[in-house]
């Protein structure tokens, strides 16, 4: 109940909610599954809500589980008091309890355990109590032991220090305190730990001489100082006032001025500089590692969302295009479904390359104007209607290419700079082996560019997220976090948008909620075996897919042309009947539906009354309204809805910038510090958080996502550093 309440205070649920969706949790029901069909148990709560509710869980319960160890240990060494007790039920954090655990953890060996060793324990006793009237150094002279190696009363006095000082270090009050004030008021600080050369100045040179307040620290610098620290450039630092903190730990134990409290203070100062402080800086770094971590895989999951969710280019003939210098350009000519109609390579780029000194030779010009007719003819034997050009290596001129030749050419065709990122990874991965194994690695690459204009989420599904560029620091993260959070995107975006039974493919698939790679490849084998699905229910023929994990994956599954038209819907197979007595209560059959005749629908249901209808038809509100929205346009694609991608037919350079020049971009990636922003001539602008817009915003992600189509004035063009400058303000203000 206590973990219950805590979720119920954190995420500002009903009781009934929270204890609903913890039982769904543990009764096995995948996010995606609770998110969308068990809306009235959960309050309607969307899918990343629910994972947040799902980690929070999670963490709470391996908190109780630390508590009941703890307890366990410390029982067992017959030192638990009420007090203990109190102090670990009261405890909120991991953190916490670990302070409590610390003077009862089975330790290493350290200094004091081995004054403990040499008998010392009771003169520690003696001076803690810091009576006016002890003579410490007499008191010493009681435990000199050669044979324990107290050779003299100054070893035992050290020796007493020693495990003094231990005490005061496992306090956990004083540790608290002292945890935050380095939070609150420590200054995070780095310097160079070595001599750098010219690039790896202008790497680090932000942090030659960088401090600031623990507080104000973004998580992008946070990152970068590990970075830098990790790979031997930096020595990072988190300091407070260090009399001030000794004074802290001297508070805690320091009675009197007398003989043995100035040894009891000396105790506690050096507890301080040898155990405490170093303890403390590395928790305190871990913590901003950990938010920094957090802050950065957010913004990973928020760029990524909308990636995965542009509106796909849906029944086009496309050419992709992979650029190349030396090797050539791979030319690969998909049809809407994205299969592979036929595949070239060409040699345009050298010609065009301005670095090449013989660029008007006859042989580059030949090549040239043979790639022309080439490519004329694929345009015209396959009726391509798309280009989508990879931006690597020959983009700028790959795009010269192509925009020349779409002017001379008679047919209206547009064109695309698709986003590379990730390409390789896949097309010499074992999955691009397998889907073309007679290709090699470019003209894989050619096919998946293509077929990322037509099916982005289709087609990034194969790679992992990690590769396709739209974060920041993130191989510095925690890998098992990160991919957890990423997985969990994948999952959601492929669910909310429902895949075609008949066509996805394994790496689609093993992403509907209750699939895995497994039963995905069982799902596809049994179709090239047995022909097309027509209803749902005949995936429970499919090995190793029970009712389970049929409950689970149906509703996101669909099939176009089937049996049954609310198979190529989002409504669940556990609601047919309920849905065909709604469509009968208004009148309505399957015909209408299929024909779309009933956009009218939602209106009925409104005059009729919501709570009659729902009680008339045995569907829960929330439900209902989902259905309706469902009958109205089966097989729909909800990111039709959304702003369409961007495509060209001529082309600009960095040269053609000005300074005031107002152009249409597309954001390519969201970061702490601002966003980039393609604007067609090869190299992103950055807009600055400050240029976002005029309103306090406290992250870019507040107002922009990737894939978002923004309008932006040039500020500054470095053609020398490739930088330009762009600003989303009205007034241009720099």
């Amino acid at each position: 109940m206590e973990i219950i309440q805590t979720l119920i205070e954190e995420f500002s649920l009903k009781s009934e909610h929270a204890n609903n969706i913890v039982n769904l949790i543990d009764e096995g029901n995948t996010i995606p599954f609770i998110a969308r069909y068990r809306k009235e148990l959960t309050g309607s709560c969307d899918d990343q809500v629910l994972r947040s509710i799902s980690d929070r869980l999670t963490y709470l319960r391996n908190l109780q589980k630390r508590k009941e160890e703890v307890t366990a240990s410390i029982t067992e060494q017959g030192k638990m008091t009420e007090e203990i007790a109190a102090a670990l039920a009261a405890a909120k954090t991991l953190t916490e309890v670990e302070d409590i655990y610390r003077p009862y953890k089975q330790k290493k060996q350290t200094r004091a355990s081995k004054a403990i060793e040499r008998g010392l324990q009771p003169l520690a006793d003696i001076i803690l109590e810091q009576d006016p009237k002890t003579d410490p150094a007499l008191e010493a002279q009681k435990y000199v032991n050669e044979e324990k190696g107290v050779k003299s009363a100054t070893d035992a006095l050290n020796g007493a220090k020693d495990i003094i000082a231990e005490i005061a270090s496992d306090n956990a009050e004083i540790r608290k305190k002292l945890r935050n004030i380095f939070s609150r008021n420590g200054i995070i600080s780095s310097s160079y730990t070595k001599k750098q050369d010219e690039d790896e100045q202008k790497t680090y040179e932000m942090y030659a001489e960088y401090a600031e307040p623990v507080t104000e620290a973004k998580s992008h610098r946070i990152l970068a100082l590990n970075r830098g620290e990790s790979e031997g450039f930096l020595k990072v630092n988190v300091n407070i006032n260090a009399d001030l903190a000794k004074r802290i730990v001297c508070v805690g134990f320091v009675k009197n001025d007398s003989a043995c409290g100035v040894l009891v203070k000396e105790a506690c100062e050096d507890a301080y500089t040898r155990l405490i402080e170093p303890s403390v800086q590395r928790e305190v770094r871990a913590t901003l590692t950990d938010n920094a971590n957090e802050q950065a895989i957010q913004i990973f999951e928020k760029n990524l969302r909308p990636l995965l969710m542009q509106p796909p280019v849906k029944n086009k003939v496309t050419l992709g295009w992979d650029p190349g210098y030396r090797t050539g350009c791979k030319i690969c000519v998909v049809d809407g479904t994205g299969k592979v109609l036929a595949k070239t390579v060409v040699y345009p780029t050298l010609y065009l390359n301005g670095k090449n000194e013989d660029k008007d030779s006859v042989s580059l010009r030949r090549r040239y104007d043979e790639a022309k007719i080439i490519i004329r003819d694929l345009l015209n034997k396959y009726q391509v209607e798309l280009i989508a050009v990879g931006n690597g290596t020959a983009s700028k001129e790959s795009e010269i290419f192509v925009a020349d030749l779409l002017k001379e050419y008679p047919r209206p065709v547009d064109y695309m700079m698709v986003s590379e990122a990730g390409a390789s990874v896949y097309s010499a991965s074992k999955l691009g082996a397998e889907e073309f194994p007679e290709y090699d690695v470019s003209e894989r690459s050619a096919v998946s560019i293509a077929r990322r204009l037509q099916d982005p989420l289709a087609e990034l599904i194969k790679i992992d997220p990690k590769s396709i560029g739209v974060g920041q620091y993130q191989h510095d993260m925690d890998q098992k976090r990160l991919d957890s959070v990423l997985q969990g995107v994948l999952e959601d975006c492929v669910n909310s948008v429902g895949v075609d039974l008949n066509t996805a493919s394994v790496p689609l698939l093993k992403y509907v909620a209750g699939l895995n790679a497994g039963i995905a490849k069982n799902i596809v084998a049994y179709r090239e075996a047995h022909g097309k699905f027509t209803n749902r229910k005949q995936i429970l023929k499919v090995p190793k897919l029970g009712e389970k994990a049929f409950t689970q994956c149906a509703g996101f599954l669909r099939i176009d042309g089937g049996d049954c038209i609310l198979d190529n819907t989002a409504v669940h197979p556990e609601s047919y009947e309920k849905a065909e007595k709604l469509l009968a209560l208004f009148g309505y059959s399957d015909e209408d539906v299929k024909a779309r005749n009933i956009t009218d629908l939602a209106e009925k249901v409104k005059a009729y009354g919501e709570k009659k209808a729902s009680e008339d038809t045995g569907l829960d509100n929330a439900t209902m309204k989902d259905i309706v929205e469902e009958l109205k346009k089966p097989g729909r694609d909800i990111r039709d809805a959304l702003p369409k991608p961007v495509l060209r037919r001529d082309i600009m350079s960095m040269e053609d910038l000005r300074p005031g020049m107002t152009l249409s971009g597309v954001v390519r990636n969201v970061v702490d510090f601002g966003a980039f922003i393609d604007i067609g001539v090869h190299q992103d602008g950055l807009v600055h958080l400050s240029r976002i817009t005029e309103r306090y915003i406290k992250h870019p992600s507040d107002v922009l996502t990737v894939g978002q189509n923004v309008s932006v004035t040039v500020l500054e063009v470095d053609l020398k550093k490739k930088r330009i400058a762009l600003t989303m303000l009205k007034d241009n203000k720099k």
